[in-house]
């Protein structure tokens, strides 16, 4: 049996908590903002916070923190949903910030009665300036000194739709010569005249993040608000408000986010991607978001298990995508199904072959002892690689050539003895014949050949398009490079094969299974797939190269 691996720092504070009495059982959340598709990060974010509650026998909620209608839509709420289901989680409840825009609002009126905010009518820009810089302290404007009464006037007439966008911000009071820059009057309110996805036009002014997430946490009795790093700066204001306010007393505890090699985690930078047409939506399978991973062929339990490896920790740092490959490498491993799909044919004839056809049965995992068997048609014609055969091999080459016998898999071993050519000199057909006491589990022919290779009837054969996808950038980390991240855009991230034949058993495939094209890689059926041409995207390639570095 493997050791257990020592606990992390957060689930230290948790067993500590919980040992204290201080929480009976605890409650978390993630709270995605719906302005796009979930990536590779966000999966860490899920994989964390539904699992401390997992372990500990708590529970999460899914809030969605749209206080920002400009960029928001449904259909990114539903992407997410269905993305942390496929990861095997469910929340305790579905809510969102836009649920406590009312209480929001009433806590934001409790301050400014208490003289902790103010409106302020300065543009951002004399904002910006006011708030100083770390070495120099801010200052307040003339704003600040409104009465109580007059802010509760000014802001309930923002509240009415009287004023126009920019024209007056609601701040609260904390310390212009705070070494926290967040605490120099921060922004509370914003006025935005546009469309909600959910309130509609109800509200015309929005909460900013740092006043609505630590205060919808309160609300819901989150015990441990977990964050990534990026938020540690956001963490006293955090505090300010719900100390002020007198409301539950959540925590905010952080982790480092993830950052994966070639490739972004910016939803911006993503957004850029897709608007620009440099892949071909979110769910594009070179995007590191869990649609395109899915897509691809990405497994629930190959990222969770990739999230388990990374770990938790407190400190930035650049995780190899070869590790992802990995662990998607290692599941598949075990549950895809073996399928024989030649991506660039040439034609063996097997002259002596005398039988019309023998159907030949073969594992569909050599992995899996429940994995059964598939019958596969072996006739006279077959498709081969062209790479798979040279007419003037260097020595120790172990594939086809004149006079050199190979084994067919799971069928018979060959000889070449004639290759055809076209009048431009190329190989067109290879004449070949066959031992038949040299049958795969039935062999004595006392013959041991070297090479084995893969084959497809050419009379059954099925034709296929192949997508092989590769990094979706040529430097391990674009978003750190000098100049525009996009110049660093690998061109041969996509390479697609439309020639390609695939056994017949290779028809069948449904959208929720996983392959293994022998000698080739990983696989899986895409959507573009139709009932005139089956379409599969390679997952990963067999070759598992991050082991092999790791063990150096």
């Amino acid at each position: 049996m493997s050791e257990e691996r020592s606990l992390h720092f957060l689930e230290e504070i948790i067993e500590a908590d919980l040992a204290a009495g201080k929480h009976n059982s605890i409650l978390t959340r993630f709270p995605p903002e719906p302005n796009g598709y979930l990536h590779i990060g966000h999966a860490k974010s899920i994989c964390l916070n539904f699992g401390l509650a997992q372990k500990y026998g708590g529970a999460t909620n899914l809030r969605f923190d749209d206080t920002n209608p400009v960029t928001e839509d449904t259909e990114y709420v539903e992407s997410i949903k269905e993305d942390i289901q496929w990861l095997g989680f469910s929340w305790k409840q579905e809510l969102y910030a836009s649920d406590y825009f009312e209480q929001l609002y009433q806590f934001a009126e409790t301050l400014i009665q208490k003289g902790l905010a103010y409106v302020d009518d300065s543009t951002s820009e004399e904002i910006a300036a006011q708030k100083g810089t770390p070495y120099t302290t801010g200052v307040r404007n003339k704003f600040s000194e409104r009465t109580v009464e007059e802010n509760l006037e000014l802001f309930r007439a923002m509240r009415a739709g009287k004023y126009k966008d920019g024209e007056k911000v609601l701040r609260a009071k904390i310390d212009m010569a705070s070494t926290e820059m967040l605490l120099r009057d921060p922004i509370m309110y914003r006025i935005k005249h546009a469309h909600h996805h959910r309130t509609g036009d109800q509200w015309c002014i929005y909460p900013m993040y740092d006043f609505a997430h630590g205060q919808s946490d309160s609300i819901e009795n989150i015990t441990h608000s977990i964050c990534t790093l990026e938020f540690i700066p956001h963490r006293p204001l955090y505090f300010w408000f719900i100390e002020q306010l007198g409301i539950f007393p959540t925590v905010q505890y952080e982790f480092a986010r993830l950052n994966l090699t070639y490739t972004v985690m910016s939803k911006r930078k993503l957004l850029q991607l897709v608007n620009d047409g440099h892949v071909n939506g979110w769910n594009d399978p070179r995007m590191p978001t869990i649609s395109g991973l899915r897509r691809r062929g990405y497994t629930p339990e190959s990222i969770r298990d990739f999230c388990d490896k990374v770990g938790v920790a407190r400190r930035e740092n650049l995780i190899d995508l070869g590790l992802l490959e990995f662990c998607v490498r290692n599941h598949l491993n075990k549950i895809a199904q073996r399928r024989m799909v030649v991506f660039d044919p040439i034609k063996v004839v097997i002259s002596n072959f005398e039988s019309k056809l023998e159907w030949l049965p073969t594992e569909n995992n050599p992995e899996d002892e429940n994995g059964g068997v598939r019958q596969v048609p072996f006739t006279k014609e077959l498709w081969i690689e062209a790479e798979d055969f040279m007419e003037n091999p260097p020595k120790k080459y172990f594939r086809l050539a004149p006079g050199q016998m190979v084994r067919l898999k799971s069928a018979y071993i060959i000889t070449c003895n004639e290759v055809v050519k076209d009048a431009e000199g190329k190989v067109t057909q290879l004449n070949c014949t066959y031992l038949p006491n040299s049958k795969s589990g039935e062999d004595t022919s006392g013959i041991n050949v070297k090479g084995t290779l893969h084959w497809v009837s050419a009379a059954h054969a099925v034709p296929v398009e192949i997508r092989e996808y590769d990094r979706l950038f040529t430097v391990e980390n674009p978003a750190a490079e000098e100049g525009d991240f996009k110049d660093f855009i690998n061109p041969n991230s996509l390479h697609m094969i439309s020639n390609a034949y695939a056994e017949p058993a290779l028809a069948q495939a449904t959208a929720v299974e996983h392959f293994q094209f022998v000698r080739k890689g990983y696989f899986k059926l895409d959507e573009d797939s139709t009932a005139d041409k089956l379409v599969f995207n390679r997952t990963v390639t067999l070759k598992d190269t991050w082991a092999k570095t790791a063990q150096k």
